[in-house]
């Protein structure tokens, strides 16, 4: 594809392998001054260390655990569109999915009704995954689901939907659902700050919802977790979501939509969701170093006078 592409010999190289080994092996190499990764949090510090030991150019786009806010302004039906396509598409697994929901207290229980009956048209289509009419497909591997089923046993919230993994067969397509790591899209509410579900990344279909007041205590809490790659605001008032976008500790702030970005549009992460930007002018210039190079354009007879060592009394100054 590379060569349909036009992308000469010898450019682009695919090894693959084992990150502790054949990753370990490329970013330590010598010959590599720029590396780029797109990994956890535990991976992007390794990497970094061998990246710093080398001195070579880093960019990381590590973890997420975007908020979501939602104004009593906000178009209700709009907003529970967006966020359930903020969070449970591609099954929740991307960095800058939705999976704290704030939604101001006004509209709090009308929200959170229709949000579950959009959840359940959701689950009551999901089938095999190659069928297009599917919503939604599996987590990665069963590996992955136990883990998140680990964290979901852990947790102290109150489940309004999901938290279990998917059997028996689809409605839609009799598809059987022990044939894929199938989990039901979920909902949890009452949930502390302190929650490995507030905190941590789950990387999959599950969301977290939780009320606020005014602006901001709604800023506090969409701020309040080590992450900050995305963030979505939902509101009538762009003024205000303007302020609210500014304030948010978040690399990417999306307003009335989600996940949709330009490539010339800079991407990447503040706090512990990562460093340096992909995409956009500041992409290309993390690729690249500046460089100066300074000409002496006397003539030959005034540089001949340029003697900074010669037997003179007069003055000099470096600097």
């Amino acid at each position: 594809m590379a060569k349909e592409a036009g992308v000469p010999t010898g450019i682009l190289h695919v090894l693959p392998g084992l990150g502790a080994t054949v990753g370990k092996a490329i970013v330590g190499h010598p010959y590599i001054r720029k590396i780029d990764i797109t990994a956890s949090n535990q991976t992007g510090r390794a990497v970094g260390q061998v990246a710093g030991a080398n001195i070579a150019s880093f960019t990381a786009e590590l973890g997420g655990k975007a908020p979501i806010i939602v104004f009593d302004d906000a178009d209700i039906p709009s907003a529970v569109n967006g966020v359930t396509f903020a969070s449970f598409v591609a099954s929740g697994q991307t960095c800058v999915s939705g999976t704290r929901i704030l939604v101001q207290d006004s509209i709090y229980d009308s929200f959170l009704s229709a949000l579950l009956e959009k959840t359940e048209s959701i689950k009551s289509r999901m089938g095999n995954p190659t069928n297009p009419h599917s919503t939604m497909g599996p987590v990665i591997s069963e590996h992955h689901l136990e883990r998140i089923e680990g964290i979901l046993d852990r947790t102290n919230g109150k489940i309004l939907y999901g938290g279990k993994r998917m059997t028996g067969s689809s409605p839609l397509d009799d598809f059987n659902y022990t044939k894929g790591a199938f989990l039901n899209p979920t909902i949890i509410e009452d949930i502390q700050s302190t929650d490995e579900l507030w905190q941590e990344e789950v990387f999959g279909p599950v969301i977290v919802v939780r009320r606020f007041k005014h602006v901001e205590e709604g800023v506090a809490l969409a701020n309040d977790c080590k992450y900050g790659l995305g963030a979505g605001i939902w509101t009538s008032n762009i003024a205000r979501a303007h302020r609210v976008a500014s304030d948010i500790h978040a690399g990417l702030c999306w307003v009335n939509t989600h996940h949709r970005n330009d490539p010339s549009s800079p991407w990447g992460g503040m706090k512990e969701s990562g460093i340096g930007r992909e995409n956009g002018v500041e992409a290309f210039e993390s690729y690249s170093q500046s460089k100066s190079t300074i000409v002496n354009t006397s003539t030959l007879e005034e540089m001949s006078k340029d003697d900074w060592f010669s037997d003179s009394t007069v003055q000099r100054r470096y600097g």
